[in-house]
């Protein structure tokens, strides 16, 4: 296996002496510990302080040791041993920022000597204390960077161990394996060394799409936003191949009706709303939000019903239940998360099958080629994109984009991207952001060549941009941009697919989070008992 590795891509303090094995566990956690000692004035010289801290601060400047190799591919050892390195140094780099906060405690102190303002104004003392207190801010936001490195470092030093783990097992079940098959033989083709391949993973996608499994109906579906569903009005949607309808009834609750009349098989989104009920446009026939009847002017009430669906509002979002089987008690959260304000909820009709959409939205390694008009423009081509993830699961982390990412089933994705410095290959970590931009997609299979795209935009700053007229229309603007340098791409694709080709032929690394998707996908379809990286998983 071949990694590439570049010592700026792994951004965190905290040493590691020894042997590293104590990290493979994801969930270990490093402390940096800092003693103060407190003595009275004149109680110990600046020299006898200075020893007391030399064992904190008295650490080789490790950069003159750093690994050196010629090529520019690493193998995972190779990788692992930048790793450690990195570390190192940003351990270094986290107590001199520890010394220069203690030292600058200190030029506090002298400046608030009683001495010092026999001779100094109460401007000058005023002027030194606030620079200081500007230098002290400075240093501690700095730490606080550094803790926020550590636990991505840790993630990725025990990420790059696993790997090594991985290949020396399957090396060693391999050797087994060929000594145990392999008959004893003095012939000159058992002499011969044997290279161990590991199979490689695929997956089959190609050809026009079935139709949809009734798996993949049982669950609950996001289908509008609550703003867009005023009292009198209707939002007509395609579900799986079928018409529907969303309305509010007498109560103000949401309700989803098949979008056929059963009289004439008219589409009643062509009607109105009259108190609750549905008005077919043809012959005025009403119907409630569970689909009953209620009014048929000119002829005799009949027991007539038609098609409804389970339909729930929360969060802002209506949501339907498309699937033969009961639906379950409890929906999932797609609230951004605190601190965060909506900006922008857009909605989209896209002619894509929903799948290769999730496909699109679960990659980044694609944004410096394809989005080089919007926001990916001027960004640098990384030697290595990685996705981090748990060995089961459906999220993690982006390297070297400050961007966390999670599928959440059945086809919602959503990201927390750090904007402070985008598209910059620093290392920096989400948590490491000031500024971060939350996103929800809900890609709704409204057919095998069609999608409904729910879109949310969430912000943890400018809030006064909520406030800004006609803003929604420049978002709105700004996602039709990106989704259309998207679009043109998946759109031959699909093209492609339907007429034999295998859009998941080749799989890489970076691919990891699409080729779990797929799997579920897979494995839903199918009818699996238990369902790949859940979290009983």
């Amino acid at each position: 296996m071949i990694t590439v590795a570049t010592a700026a891509a792994l951004s965190v303090p905290i040493s590691i002496y020894k042997s590293t094995k104590l990290l493979t566990n994801r969930g270990a956690k490093a402390r940096l510990r800092v003693v103060a000692v407190l003595r009275e004035e004149g109680d110990a010289s600046a020299a006898d302080r200075k020893g007391l801290w030399g064992p904190l601060f008295d650490v080789e400047d490790p950069r003159s040791k750093a690994p050196q190799w010629s090529g520019k591919f690493l193998d995972v050892n190779q990788a692992l041993e930048v790793a450690r390195y990195d570390i190192q140094y940003l351990d270094w780099r986290a107590r001199q920022d520890l010394l220069t906060i203690m030292l600058l405690h200190e030029k506090v102190v002298e400046v608030l000597n009683p001495l010092a303002r026999e001779y100094k104004s109460i401007g000058t003392l005023k002027k030194d204390l606030a620079g200081l207190q500007e230098e002290l801010a400075q240093s501690h936001r700095q730490v606080h960077i550094s803790e926020a490195r550590v636990a991505t470092a840790l993630d990725k030093l025990a990420y790059m161990e696993t790997l090594v783990n991985d290949r020396l097992l399957q090396d060693r079940s391999a050797g087994t394996a060929n000594e145990t098959d392999s008959p004893p033989s003095t012939s000159t083709q058992s002499l011969k060394p044997i290279k161990n391949k590991v199979p490689r993973k695929s997956l089959k996608v190609s050809g026009p799409v079935q139709p949809y499994p009734p798996r993949l109906k049982n669950f609950w579906y996001p289908v509008a936003f609550s703003t867009d569903l005023k009292d009198d009005t209707m939002i007509p949607i395609d579900c799986f191949e079928e018409p529907w309808v969303i309305f509010r009834g007498k109560d103000g609750k949401p309700g989803c009706v098949q979008n056929t009349c059963a009289h004439r098989a008219c589409p009643l989104h062509l009607g109105s709303v009259n108190e609750g009920r549905i008005q077919c446009p043809y012959h005025g026939w009403e119907y409630t939000t569970d689909g009953k009847c209620e009014k048929m002017p000119s002829t005799r009430l009949l027991d007539v019903r038609i098609k409804s669906l389970p339909c729930f509002e929360q969060e802002g979002l209506i949501w339907i239940w498309p699937g033969d089987d009961p639906p379950t008690a409890v929906l999932p959260s797609l609230l951004p998360p605190s601190g965060f304000q909506i900006h922008a909820e857009i909605v989209m009709e896209l002619p894509v099958e929903h799948g290769l959409l999730l496909d699109n939205l679960l990659d980044l390694a694609h944004a410096p080629f394809t989005h080089t008009s919007t926001f990916a423009k001027g960004w640098s081509v990384p030697n290595l994109v990685k996705f981090l993830t748990p060995a089961s699961g459906l999220q993690g982390y982006w390297d070297p984009y400050p961007i966390d990412m999670e599928f959440r089933p059945p086809c919602m994705v959503l990201s927390t991207i750090g904007i402070s410095k985008p598209g910059k290959l620093e290392g920096q970590s989400t948590s490491e952001c000031s500024t971060h931009l939350h996103q929800l997609h809900v890609c709704l299979p409204s057919s095998t060549k069609k999608t409904r795209l729910l879109y949310r935009m969430s912000l943890d700053f400018a809030p006064v941009l909520k406030h800004v007229p006609f803003v929604q229309y420049l978002w709105r603007h700004f996602a039709e941009q990106v989704l259309n340098e998207d679009l043109r791409l998946v759109v031959g694709q699909q093209e492609r697919m339907i007429n034999g080709a295998n859009v998941w032929n080749w799989p890489v690394s970076y691919d990891k989070l699409g080729v779990r998707y797929r799997l579920w996908r897979d494995a839903v379809e199918r009818g699996a008992k238990q369902l790949p990286f859940g979290k009983s998983d």
